[in-house]
């Protein structure tokens, strides 16, 4: 993805188009193609559901929603309050001309065998036939809350390693990584591609060999959301189904909203089969059924890459309120932050514990970074 990006910005275009440039990007880079789009590049148009990225970015936000374009001269989170400010007046207006409607029905269906009404009644009738609807965008399902299953009580220390590393051949991934997370801590592993964050994901899980010791606690069951995760359903159930098969307890009952909540509201949706979705469609499905699953140490590698912005904030609403152990592998800032409170970053062949927020760690290294410019001017 970085190469691809390479060449694309090298050929100094008029107009660069972006579809999701962010959703393969380590941290570091991501705040690289911020500077370079702010400041270098000539004309922008970007899909993202990166709300730090476009909003560090763009001045006009364009809202495709039920077959209509809105165009916002403003920034993402400024369009958010105005989008909120059109939703009520058309809701208003909607409210206003439904009232309308049932007093002309009453009208109508009252007079229409009166003799001297008739002419009254047959305008009335007229009139509700040329009645332009007012329409409502969309529901708003904000106040949607998605609750995970209390998760049964592991032991106080879900993982403890002490030297772990990880070696391919002469390749040295990293070395040395002691580190412990307590029962209830949120963590985020970050760093650049290919400094070893999945690769640590898979020594926890058991799927590879390593050096050092690694010890999981006591009673930790483990649900674990890999990018391939997607692949793994079976192809030929519903994704009504594939979600009514894991659901147990009262979540049952509220099956519909949270297939509405993952975009797959309508029965149509709900009945297609897993092997016609597209892959964001069969990522957010796989997501969505790890949540329902009683565990108490949840593993996420990039959950949010194929999710929308309302979808993002409604996983994260559960993640925060989650009462067991969270490690997740992400580049999100916005997702990150005020959810994680201690920061595992990758790179130069080691891992290093920050016991801070996602943006306290990006001042540090910021920091850092430039002590390190200066040491070498």
């Amino acid at each position: 993805m970085r190469i691809e990006l390479a060449k694309l910005l090298l050929k100094n275009p008029d107009v660069l188009l972006l579809d999701e440039p962010t959703n393969h990007l380590d941290i570091e880079s991501i705040g690289w193609l911020e500077d370079f789009l702010t400041n270098c590049a000539k004309a922008v148009v970007v899909i993202s559901h990166d709300r730090k990225f476009v909003d560090n970015i763009t001045t006009r936000t364009i809202e495709v929603t039920m077959g209509r374009i809105y165009d916002y001269k403003v920034n993402y989170s400024q369009y958010l309050v105005l989008r909120r400010e059109r939703r009520e007046q058309q809701q208003k207006q909607y409210e206003e001309q439904q009232k309308m409607i049932q007093e002309t029905r009453d009208f109508i269906e009252r007079f229409k065998g009166t003799y001297s009404k008739t002419l009254q009644v047959q305008s009335r009738v007229r009139m509700l036939e040329k009645l332009q609807l007012i329409e409502v965008d969309e529901e708003d399902t904000s106040a949607l809350r998605l609750k995970f299953p209390p998760s049964p009580r592991s032991g106080s220390y879900p993982v403890s390693m002490d030297g772990v590393g990880k070696c391919y051949g002469p390749h040295v991934v990293f070395r040395n990584a002691s580190l412990t997370i307590e029962r209830g801590d949120k963590v985020a592993f970050v760093g650049r591609n290919g400094e070893g964050k999945s690769t640590l994901v898979k020594c926890i899980m058991g799927e590879i060999p390593h050096e050092g010791t690694l010890t999981l606690g006591h009673n930790v069951q483990i649900g674990y959301f890999a990018q391939n995760q997607a692949s793994l359903l079976d192809e030929n159930l519903t994704v009504f189904q594939t979600i009514d098969e894991v659901a147990k307890g009262e979540i049952r009952n509220k099956i519909r909203d949270l297939l509405g909540a993952f975009m797959f509201g309508s029965p149509e949706a709900s009945m297609k089969k897993v092997k016609v979705l597209s892959g964001g469609e069969r990522t957010r499905l796989a997501l969505m059924r790890l949540l329902l699953e009683p565990v108490n140490l949840l593993i996420l590698d990039e959950p949010t890459n194929h999710l929308d912005l309302k979808t993002k904030d409604i996983l994260k609403q559960a993640l925060m309120d989650y009462d067991g152990t969270l490690i997740v592998v992400s580049h999100d800032r916005d997702f990150l932050d005020g959810l994680v409170t201690k920061v595992y970053e990758f790179g130069h062949q080691r891992v290093r514990e920050h016991l801070c927020g996602v943006y306290e760690f990006l001042e540090t290294r910021r920091l850092e970074n430039l002590q390190e410019l200066e040491r070498r001017g």
